[in-house]
């Protein structure tokens, strides 16, 4: 029998961690470089004008050039994501519990809540400036409105999906309906609750370019619209290049937070 020690094989190798880590994104980062590249070519060859479609290297150089600017109305957007993202979380939790907690009230609140989902967003913004005026307020309700829902949603079916038996078990020891709630079924709900927050995240974003266009004096969204205004269709492309990269920042940040709240959860694998 040979002495040469057996190799775990289970145990993983730091060099194929670093291959799958990067195997993860550099599909993405390829594509990114050859859409940039065939981006410039095709405005070169073909000499589109800036004010159609500007080349990469053009958004670049307003970037560049603007960049105080649209450093400073980043700021005030992921301020107003921030801040509308966690009282969108706030209120969808809050609803949520209600409906599953209160079986009259839940019964007429979730047709309106699925009533008021299909209103255009868009519609209240006018309305909310004209209640709130110029402020962060409407800002901070039009998001709400928009990204509340998902939350709600995906709690909801979290909530409702918790196995008969369980329940039944609880009843049989004599369990409130509010210590089944707590304990049996937010917890089983935190999966399903943040894959919704996720959605949220990105739909914050939406919310706070909408509440700037409707009306604002600072942000991304004014800055869109302000060099519309221009025809600097360069710095239009910068700044929504800024937004995309918000609402990258927050999504990433929301499967942070999932990766710590509920470790368990199965996650999305490319493999």
């Amino acid at each position: 029998m040979s002495d040469q020690p057996i190799t775990n094989l289970s145990e993983p190798r730091p060099a194929s961690n670093w291959a799958a880590a990067t195997g993860s994104w550099l599909p993405a980062v390829i594509l990114l470089l050859a859409t940039i590249v065939v981006w410039e070519a095709v405005v070169r060859i073909f000499a589109i004008s800036a004010f159609i479609i500007p080349a990469p290297s053009e958004i670049a150089q307003s970037l560049v050039a603007q960049w105080a600017t649209l450093m400073q109305a980043t700021l005030v957007t992921a301020g107003e994501i921030l801040f509308g993202f966690l009282v969108s979380v706030m209120v969808g939790i809050a609803i949520a519990l209600v409906i599953v907690r209160f079986d009259w009230l839940g019964r007429a609140l979730y047709p309106l809540v699925v009533l008021f989902q299909n209103v255009p967003k868009v519609a209240l913004a006018p309305i909310f400036i004209l209640w709130f005026g110029y402020g962060l307020a409407p800002k901070i309700g039009l998001i709400l409105v928009i990204a509340f829902f998902p939350v709600t949603l995906s709690m909801l079916a979290g909530m409702q999906s918790v196995d008969r038996s369980l329940l039944s078990l609880m009843n049989s020891v004599g369990a409130s309906r509010t210590q089944i709630l707590f304990r049996i079924r937010v917890p089983h709900s935190l999966p399903n609750l943040m894959a919704g927050t996720k959605i949220a995240a990105t739909l914050s974003v939406i919310g706070a370019i909408v509440g700037e266009f409707a009306g604002a004096s600072d942000g991304l969204g004014y800055v869109i619209q302000f060099a519309s205004t221009q025809l600097d269709t360069a710095l239009v492309f910068a700044a929504l290049l800024l937004v995309s990269v918000l609402g990258i920042a927050f999504y990433y940040a929301a499967e942070i937070l999932e990766r710590i709240v509920v470790p368990w959860a199965p996650k999305f694998s490319q493999s």
